[in-house]
């Protein structure tokens, strides 16, 4: 049992370090390409090969960019939110060193994991573009095009303060009494992927108000998805975490009514 104590201590084990390194490095290589745009939110539906792909199929106009986002949430839920997993993984990984599945087991957490942050990216990709839907006539928001941000920007940094954010990050930062309380090796699989999908949840729960500033910095942003996956892995994992998040939600409060002065002044 020595061996895989002092292989994980050092960080991710290998299927996760690797997933994380595969992500970080499709994002970079989309962004240098035409294909990085697909990231991002805006009219790329109406013209070229996507223009026309989202005319030929049933219900392309929204399922297209529906697949289209739901691919690149993946990957970026993954790039930034598998690094603030890692007292999870690497305590996950002790308790099944001795499997034989243990690649299997770690995938299904990673899976379920990752499937929680999906889910929550396509409810927020669908509420994104009703409102854009039901906004796009109302002049007076198209000449205050900032108002939407600093609204988003006001809900997270209030949220700081909310009980649910103490409540789910307290979860997120105590893994071990929360594999002790969920994970007892009968059925390994369905344990390890519902594992990882009930801490997918309580994280959503946790960190979802500050993924949906994304949609106000641009959801293909790198330098922005690093930011804030630093800052949501400060919260989760550092000592000191806990205490950043109240300063953290004055910050983006301020930040909101700046936003608004800047617009009506």
């Amino acid at each position: 049992m020595a061996r895989p104590r002092a292989r994980t201590a050092a960080g991710f084990p290998a299927l996760a370090a690797g997933l994380l390194a595969l992500s970080w490095a499709a994002l970079l290589i989309g962004q240098a390409t035409p294909y990085g745009r697909y990231l991002h939110h805006g009219g790329w539906t109406t013209a070229g090969l996507a223009g026309t792909i989202c005319t030929a199929v049933p219900g392309g106009t929204w399922l297209v960019p529906g697949l289209f986002y739901a691919g690149g949430w993946l990957l970026m839920t993954a790039a930034m939110m598998l690094p603030t997993t890692l007292p999870l993984v690497r305590l996950f990984d002790r308790m099944i060193a001795a499997r034989p599945e243990r690649e299997t087991l770690h995938l299904l957490l990673i899976a379920g994991y990752l499937l929680a942050w999906v889910a929550f990216g396509l409810a927020a990709h669908a509420l994104d573009r009703a409102v854009h839907a039901a906004l796009a006539d109302r002049a007076w928001l198209i000449e205050h095009a900032a108002v939407p941000g600093a609204m988003i920007l006001a809900l997270a940094g209030a949220f700081q303060f909310s009980a649910l954010k103490y409540r789910c990050l307290d979860r997120c930062r105590t893994p071990l009494g929360f594999i002790a309380a969920r994970w007892h090796g009968r059925r390994p699989r369905a344990e390890a992927f519902r594992l990882g999908a009930a801490h997918g949840a309580y994280c959503v729960g946790c960190c979802w108000a500050l993924m949906l500033l994304m949609f106000v910095v641009g959801t293909g942003s790198l330098g922005w998805m690093l930011l804030l996956g630093l800052i949501m892995a400060f919260e989760k994992n550092h000592p000191l975490g806990r205490r950043l998040v109240a300063p953290l939600g004055g910050v983006l409060l301020a930040a909101s009514g700046f936003v608004l002065l800047r617009a009506f002044v």
